[in-house]
């Protein structure tokens, strides 16, 4: 991926240069291929160059995801609340697409960076815009969780490799001792690409999770509710649902 090392020295040596072509060779090579020495390669220049513009790798690395981080869609004013936050979590979703080494970077940092966190904040903003109080925004963050980065963490999930199907007769006796998760499985067709295999539509279990949730957060939104007023559930046996 590369360009020759005559041509590269040619090109002068900046912080831009150096975390567009670590991006370029994760987005090409995964994550681990992003280390100085290669970095440097990649540069035609020293490794001892690099040091000049980052500081060592984890700072590279965030340096990283904010330049990705910076690509998501800025809020739509011209929207309301839900569909400015649909809009905005589908194009995080988007990046993470075009960048897939961005979650796993993300997941491995203690601290946000400061991308990340202007756009939890600007996020937080839309929900303020949109009349929702600072009590059920708390709360809808956490329920969105890593959905707002435009991804989820599914249960025995492992996005880096599929598990292979199993044979026939052992499919069926899969499905003879455990029924109900057979009938569900077998409800819609699969996708070999998802992150659970040969599981479902990942881009569709997506959407329709987030829907849920933000329908459910509008009903919320509408009802008043606050913390103090207790679960759904108590508040529809009290008769204020």
């Amino acid at each position: 991926m590369a360009r020759s090392t005559a041509e590269a020295r040619r090109t002068p040596l900046n912080r831009d240069r150096v975390l567009a072509t670590a991006i370029a060779l994760a987005d090409a090579e995964g994550i681990e291929a992003v280390n100085m020495r290669r970095l440097s390669q990649e540069l035609g220049v020293v490794p001892m160059a690099l040091y000049k513009h980052v500081a060592n790798k984890d700072e590279l690395l965030d340096a990283m995801v904010d330049t990705v981080v910076t690509e998501i869609d800025a809020p739509d004013p011209n929207l309301i609340w839900r569909s400015a936050i649909r809009s905005r979590i589908l194009s995080a979703r988007a990046m993470l697409l075009r960048h897939p080494w961005a979650r796993r970077v993300m997941e491995s940092r203690t601290t946000p960076t400061p991308a990340v966190l202007a756009y939890m904040d600007s996020t937080i903003a839309t929900f303020d815009a949109g009349g929702l109080s600072i009590d059920l925004t708390h709360h809808v963050m956490h329920a969105l969780g890593s959905r707002i980065f435009g991804f989820t963490q599914e249960l025995y999930a492992d996005a880096t490799s599929a598990a292979p199907a199993p044979p026939a007769a052992a499919a069926a006796q899969l499905a003879a001792a455990y029924p109900h998760i057979a009938a569900v499985v077998a409800s819609r067709p699969h996708d070999g690409h998802s992150v659970v295999g040969t599981g479902c539509d990942d881009q569709f279990e997506f959407e329709f999770t987030l829907d849920l949730l933000l329908d459910g957060v509008e009903r919320l939104h509408r009802r008043g509710w606050t913390s103090g007023s207790g679960s759904g559930e108590a508040m529809a046996a009290s008769g204020t649902g």
